[in-house]
């Protein structure tokens, strides 16, 4: 396994890349990185959203050396450079986050435990933010803190289009009809990235956008469509899950929460909720990002690196 690259979206120098065994065989793609400056600071893990892979992620995996920590990070099963679920590989599918919780463990313990410095922080996104809230609630966590961008603890209305309980019902019913598999009403082949980005709903910042489509033009293999009925069952099985009202008091890592004020993919106000209740964590409002905030412009992105900094106690400024 490699690392797709362009010449304005190097592979950061140093890259260590290879392929691990997560539940039931599945092969994941993984890389990691040492720090680039110190003082040493121990390891960042970074864990990505539903059809994202590793080379979006190049910017912020060199912002993060540079401020003194090593990064490790894989793709999900069935996206990006991992193996891919379905005899149509664009069909963005799982049926249980149970299986993504397993690979994280595999990840921990054959990629970051050994070979990188602890102690050891999450950053994670979006469909990354779930996972990482599920195991946050569990005893022995490897992580001293946790960084959650745009966390899927609910979707959007806006993203839905219609009762939030009725499409679930829907998802509920089409796997139990069979249709696990198929995907979820007006779904394509299409990834997010090839869409213009006139009308998008992920970032304000056209140069990072057009960054991010020229990756999949280049790479196609690594761009993921809509998801299946399977994956949508899924989701909303483990938003029921973290979203449930006691849910944030059980959860035991020190942790930091950010929002996007324009967000149309996941639900704002059930972040904020979610935050209120956290024992050990705040939640921060990013006003005028959309939902990813760290390929949104410099503006949105310099208010989450500074709060990111203050939290993690990098004192010295970063060029």
């Amino acid at each position: 396994m490699d690392l797709k690259f362009q010449a304005k979206n190097p592979v950061p120098s140093g890259a260590s890349v290879g392929a691990l065994a997560g539940g039931g065989g599945v092969q994941l793609r993984f890389a990691r990185w040492a720090a680039t400056q110190g003082p040493r600071r121990g390891t960042i893990c970074l864990l990505h959203g539903r059809g994202e892979f590793i080379e979006k992620y190049f910017e912020t995996i060199a912002d993060l050396r540079r401020r003194g920590f090593a990064v490790a990070t894989f793709d999900w099963r069935g996206q990006g450079g991992s193996a891919r679920l379905l005899d149509n590989p664009r069909k963005g599918h799982c049926l249980s986050f149970d299986e993504h919780e397993a690979d994280l463990t595999r990840f921990m313990k054959d990629v970051v435990l050994p070979d990188c410095p602890p102690p050891y922080f999450a950053l994670a996104h979006s469909m990354g933010g779930n996972i990482l809230l599920r195991h946050a609630s569990r005893p022995g966590t490897w992580f001293e803190r946790a960084i959650l961008l745009a966390p899927m603890i609910a979707l959007a209305d806006a993203k839905v289009g219609i009762p939030q309980p009725l499409a679930q019902l829907y998802a509920e019913i089409g796997c139990l009809a069979g249709f696990a598999g198929s995907y979820v009403y007006g779904g394509t082949d299409a990834a997010e990235e090839s869409c213009s980005f006139d009308g998008n709903t992920l970032t304000s910042d056209r140069e990072r956008w057009s960054r991010n489509k020229a990756i999949v033009e280049v790479a196609p293999d690594l761009g993921l469509g809509s998801p299946t009925l399977g994956w949508l069952r899924a989701a909303y099985r483990s938003m029921t899950w973290i979203g449930s009202a006691d849910y944030a008091y059980g959860v035991r890592i020190p942790m930091l929460i950010f929002a996007a004020s324009e967000d149309t993919i996941v639900s704002t106000r059930a972040i904020e909720h979610f935050g209120v209740k956290l024992k050990a964590g705040q939640h921060i409002l990013i006003p005028g990002a959309r939902h990813e905030i760290l390929q949104e412009r410099d503006i949105h992105r310099q208010r989450f690196w500074s709060a990111f900094d203050a939290y993690l106690g990098v004192s010295a400024l970063v060029a």
